[in-house]
């Protein structure tokens, strides 16, 4: 028997998403850059949406997820804040805001709260990131793990490739998952990995796991909306479902627009004010 939908009024939280797991019930996750995209996945029921470093090269056109800054971060964070009631909002701790040193890491992931209304934070890496999240825990914000494709590391990896393909690496993945369940994340994304892999950890940990190229038997998946709306000039990864085409749309009404301009039928008498009749006359009113 399926699951009973979680009703759009009630607020998605951490212990909700546990329930949801136990239940059987999918966890639905996107992400969002701007208000008028978190408000839409809001309304529709999405149950986290995250703002995610993928912000640097579907919107501000930057070749990696690196150099993104916190600065920018911050900005489309406040914004989709003020689009989302429902959904648990996370943000994505951009490259560089945790890796110096554990102070700063916790000061940004503060800010992301306190200033960006995050009801969490997400950071990529396995065992290596203990330390920091039982600090992030300590403070009482909430972490969400990411392990197996990690973009912030592709310089290491090669590229974006996929992860845990050999026995060896796929074992150090999966001991990676049950470090940060200990560790105490909340929900664990699991990108780039074989389906294999991905049930395996799904059905070892307590808490959820959220797939991104990751298979279907993980407690939920996450898609870069912009790929699922086909609004990006970037290369369409495998996993990637895309729903809709608005470079097309886009492109064609910014066509038509350009031309009826340049021909005059933009804009028509019936899309033009007009002056009081006495002002026709040279009168004022």
């Amino acid at each position: 028997m399926s699951a009973t939908p979680t009703p759009l009024r009630d607020k998605v939280t951490v212990p909700g998403l546990q329930l949801q797991k136990s239940s059987g019930q999918k966890i639905t996750a996107l992400t969002a850059y701007d208000y008028p995209t978190a408000r839409i996945l809001d309304e529709v029921g999405i149950d986290i949406v995250l703002v995610g470093d993928s912000l640097a090269m579907t919107r501000l056109g930057y070749s990696s997820t690196l150099p993104l800054t916190f600065a920018e971060t911050l900005v489309h964070l406040q914004a989709v804040r003020r689009g989302v009631r429902r959904a648990l909002l996370i943000a994505d701790l951009p490259y560089g805001s945790y890796h110096v040193n554990s102070d700063e890491a916790v000061r940004a992931a503060l800010e992301c709260v306190k200033k960006g209304g995050a009801e969490g934070v997400k950071l990529e890496g396995g065992r290596k990131r203990i330390s920091l999240i039982e600090r992030l825990l300590e403070a009482e914000i909430p972490v969400m793990g990411h392990i197996g494709l990690t973009p912030q590391s592709f310089h290491v990896m090669g590229g974006y490739k996929v992860q845990g393909k050999s026995e060896e690496t796929a074992e150090r993945l999966f001991e990676d998952a049950l470090c940060l369940q200990e560790a105490g994340v909340f929900s664990l994304v699991l990108e780039g990995v074989p389906r294999e892999l991905a049930s395996r950890v799904t059905a070892s940990l307590r808490i959820p796991t959220i797939g991104i190229g990751a298979g279907p038997d993980c407690d939920g998946q996450i898609l870069v909306t912009d790929d699922l709306l086909g609004f990006s000039f970037l290369p369409k990864p495998k996993f990637v479902r895309q729903y809709a085409n608005l470079l097309e749309v886009i492109t064609a009404a910014v066509r038509e627009y350009r031309h009826d301009c340049q021909s005059g039928d933009f804009p028509l008498d019936s899309e033009s004010y007009h002056a009081p009749e006495a002002m026709h006359a040279g009168r004022q009113p």
